[in-house]
């Protein structure tokens, strides 16, 4: 069943106007507490019966909503105009931002049918100048990742060498090493690693006898 609307004028009845005033002023109070508990709204109301009995609610207190609608009625808050100083500064920054987007695109080869040739030759200039601290940055990058890997290579040695020393320092390993890098075969070393072989047939072959166990 559908809500009648009820037509708003005056209610002639007394007791129905009394009732239906207690049940709005009920109803308004409680929507602007509503609204200001969720919006955080600062807001007051002030309602007069038609007897000339006061109701009111506020937010907060009642006299600083009053004095700040008295403010803002008397001197209403306005948007701020930028100072003439401002808007220079902006036309300034505005000019320089295309300026300078106009050279990039100058640097790229883009837009150039509008310069004179006094412009292009000092385009091609500022170029030239460009390219060529390009190259030398470029150059200085080689020459560093050369000196880098020399740096890597004399370590690398260094660490060679070490390793080397600390073979050398072993019993019979750095011997065979160096034996096999002169060319002497696996017999020898062993003749080598053998001393008391060494003697003997060092001996015998001094004394020009007949080495042992031949007939």
């Amino acid at each position: 069943m559908t809500r009648q609307k009820i037509e708003i004028k005056k209610i002639d009845n007394i007791t129905a106007r009394q009732v239906t005033f207690s049940k709005r002023r009920r109803g308004l109070f409680k929507k602007a507490q509503e609204l200001s508990t969720l919006c955080d709204a600062q807001l007051a109301l002030i309602v007069f019966s038609s007897t000339g009995k006061l109701y009111e609610y506020s937010s907060s207190s009642m006299q600083q909503v009053i004095k700040r609608h008295s403010l803002q009625s008397e001197y209403p808050e306005k948007p701020r105009q930028p100072s003439f100083d401002e808007l220079q500064r902006h036309a300034l920054l505005t000019r320089e931002v295309a300026e300078k987007t106009m050279e990039i695109r100058h640097m790229k080869g883009e837009k150039l049918e509008n310069l004179n040739l006094e412009e292009l030759k000092r385009l091609e200039k500022m170029i030239e100048t460009g390219l060529d601290r390009v190259i030398e940055t470029k150059d200085n990058k080689f020459l560093q990742e050369i000196d880098s890997l020399k740096r890597k290579g004399v370590q690398l040695f260094e660490e060679n060498k070490h390793l080397h020393q600390q073979m050398a320092g072993t019993s019979v390993v750095p011997i065979d090493v160096e034996i096999l890098e002169q060319g002497e075969s696996c017999e020898s070393i062993t003749a080598i690693s053998n001393p008391e072989d060494l003697d003997s047939s060092d001996t015998t072959l001094k004394l020009g006898l007949p080495f042992p166990g031949s007939s």
